[in-house]
């Protein structure tokens, strides 16, 4: 068992069982009752199980998932909602959650979805000591890409992002030329079967966002309509 669960949960209830759950699971947890104490705690974690509730006077869940993502703290996020509206699931997915669970929720599919975002991130997750820039590379355009350091520059800017982003970027990159539709792009990038493949336009748009000239008329991830999308270098 490595690294910690922070649990943002004001329900002493809700927060005791999550905890005790994730220890039955062998997941150490810690829980923090409110945005701005799960701000504290961040450095420590290795997910953070958030929710999206509104608390007055305190940071809500988006606004720690915003907070987090605007400092370039790529610890993976789960958000969990009673808000099932499609515009709360996409909202949180652009601000960088790595899943979006609505309650209530059956807690095994919970620590199923924990187990697999875990499995998603434990390569990526920071270590003590940096090493050198080493393995292989990938490029397009002005875009570098050192797979061993997960780093990837931009005309000398390094660009920060999510896990799954990343895993995207790579997948495309490999892929050449090639059109694949949403449901396979799922299928072969997130590896599992739960959530909505709609997600994927989420993350091609964030894509866009940080190496295209203009996003609006993109020249490397392209739409293809009624079949999916292609990368162009």
């Amino acid at each position: 068992m490595t690294g910690r669960i922070l649990i943002v949960e004001d329900d002493e209830a809700i927060a005791t069982g999550l905890s005790l759950n994730l220890k039955l699971a062998n997941r150490a947890a810690v829980i923090a009752r409110d945005g701005e104490e799960a701000i504290q705690l961040r450095a420590g974690g290795r997910l953070c199980l958030d929710p999206a509730r509104h608390q007055p006077s305190k940071k809500n869940g988006l606004e720690v998932l915003s907070t987090l993502r605007a400092a370039d703290n790529l610890v993976p996020v789960i958000v969990l909602s009673a808000r099932e509206g499609e515009f709360d699931k996409v909202a949180a997915l652009r601000l960088g959650a790595d899943d979006y669970v609505t309650k209530p929720f059956a807690l095994a599919e919970l620590l199923a979805r924990v187990d697999a975002v875990l499995r998603r991130t434990s390569q990526v997750m920071p270590v003590p000591v940096p090493e050198p820039i080493t393995g292989d590379q990938l490029a397009f355009g002005d875009v570098a890409i050192d797979l061993a350091q997960r780093l990837i520059m931009r005309a000398g800017e390094e660009v920060k992002l999510t896990h799954l982003e990343f895993e995207l970027l790579v997948f495309f990159v490999r892929h050449q030329n090639q059109v694949f539709s949403r449901t396979q792009l799922f299928n072969l990038v997130w590896g599992q079967s739960a959530g909505s493949v709609r997600t994927v336009d989420n993350f091609v748009g964030q894509l866009r966002k940080r190496f295209e000239q203009n996003p609006e008329q993109p020249k490397h991830f392209i739409t293809v309509r009624g079949s999916g999308y292609r990368f162009d270098p």
